[in-house]
């Protein structure tokens, strides 16, 4: 059962998702701090906070956020072919269909060696910066991320290759607590975009 201020925190984070593109952590923290409730409250999990998120482009953005989610997924599978070879995977708001255009753009990689995937984007020309994430299991990867701009939505927009081991790769295909996938593959992504057959 959800509480009152689980809801509240949950509609309030939405609002910052989609209007400053915040991540669903920090605009968790940020909405518990606007609404004035104490620092402990129990945050809203990330079902809630997506059905929130989904209520509010469906309110607010239903004339602008399909155009921009495809514009995204057509820039993700662009990104996805040329890292073909370390088997990507698109994860986050661009593959479950909550993104607008602040939204950045995650790919995960599953490959042997994490740095042939850096050679691989040097060999490209392209132009990265390397940080540090948790993984699924609370273990450090490799984070390599570009700025790329999307000339439909003249933004720059974020795209971030996470280099996992490829052993994870079973694990993370498994659908969840909805039946359904977290991630897709770049043909499930091409798939999207393809309009369905009368």
């Amino acid at each position: 059962m959800k509480t009152d201020a689980s809801w509240e925190i949950a509609y309030t984070a939405a609002r910052m998702v989609v209007e400053e593109g915040l991540e669903w952590g920090p605009a968790k923290k940020r909405a518990v701090k606007q609404l004035g409730l104490p620092g402990r409250t129990a945050l809203p999990d990330n079902e809630v906070l997506e059905a929130a998120v989904r209520e509010y482009l469906e309110l607010f953005c239903a004339d602008t956020q399909p155009a921009e989610l495809r514009a995204l997924r057509e820039m993700a599978v662009v990104w996805m072919e040329r890292m073909e070879a370390f088997r990507p995977y698109l994860a986050g708001a661009v593959w479950n269909g909550t993104a607008t255009r602040l939204s950045d753009i995650y790919i995960q990689l599953f490959c042997d060696d994490s740095k042939s995937a850096e050679i691989a984007l040097i060999d490209h020309g392209v132009r990265y910066e390397v940080s540090s994430i948790n993984g699924f299991h609370g273990e450090t990867v490799d984070a390599l991320s570009i700025s790329s701009l999307c000339k439909p939505l003249h933004e720059n927009i974020g795209v971030h290759y996470l280099v996992y081991d490829l052993d994870d790769l079973r694990g993370a295909l498994k659908p969840d607590a909805q039946g359904r996938t977290p991630r897709g593959s770049l043909e499930a992504v091409r798939r999207l975009l393809t309009p369905p057959t009368e």
